[in-house]
């Protein structure tokens, strides 16, 4: 064993969070923090924007009541309630603040490219659908994640989305008609995983659960004999 000294930092333990409902408060209002916006709505966050100024996006979507705006600077005791804090402004006295109040709150807090004050690095995420594939440098090289990304969406096509959707419909039917332990229904998912699914929607063919179960899974299971 070396001296901790050597030892290499933990990275960032990658999870999946459901933000529907959840209250997300952002810091600033301009073009970084518009993107970020987006995305938390994306996701279902209820969106608390403080912000002196913002971009006509945020003021369109605050006139709407897609967010609360609360159009002044930052102040201490704005982040109460948060589940997750997001700070995109200029200000390292802002950053600073905004930071150590989330952690004294026990918040999950990320000050958008000041990788030590973030407890939470939001990776750049490839989707297809339900397919999310989520890539990560735990902020050292951003713009290396975002190439990483790029390169996966020549592997995984627009196809992955269709594929997966069917994959999941063909999963509830046989959750739904196949009784017994769980061990008896993975040789039927191995089936439709070897089946060439994804191949055939690429290729422009339009696949439903129904006929798929026919096909690849009435066969294995004696239906229809």
């Amino acid at each position: 064993m070396g001296h901790s000294a050597s030892r290499k930092p933990i990275p960032p333990c990658p999870l999946y969070v459901d933000l529907r409902g959840a209250l997300v408060t952002v810091v600033g209002a301009g073009r970084v923090a518009e993107r970020k916006i987006e995305m938390l709505l994306g996701h279902g966050a209820r969106v608390r924007v403080v912000a002196p100024a913002c971009t006509a996006a945020v003021e369109d979507a605050a006139a709407a009541g897609t967010v609360e705006l609360v159009r002044r600077a930052y102040e201490r005791g704005d982040l109460s309630g948060s589940f997750l804090v997001i700070c995109a402004t200029d200000d390292s006295a802002v950053n600073e603040a905004v930071y150590a109040e989330a952690i004294a709150n026990s918040q999950f807090v990320n000050v958008v490219d000041v990788p030590d004050k973030c407890n939470v690095i939001i990776p750049s995420v490839l989707r297809r659908g339900c397919l999310q594939i989520a890539v990560s440098t735990g902020g050292a090289a951003p713009s290396v994640a975002r190439d990483i990304r790029r390169s996966l969406e020549e592997q995984f096509d627009e196809s992955w989305e269709a594929y997966i959707d069917v994959l999941g419909e063909l999963r509830t039917l046989i959750k739904q008609r196949v009784p017994g332990p769980a061990a008896a229904r993975k040789p039927l998912y191995e089936a439709i995983a070897a089946g060439g699914l994804r191949e055939r929607i690429a290729a422009g063919e339009q696949l439903d659960a129904e006929r798929i179960y026919g096909e690849l899974v009435a066969p294995l299971v004696g239906e229809g004999c």
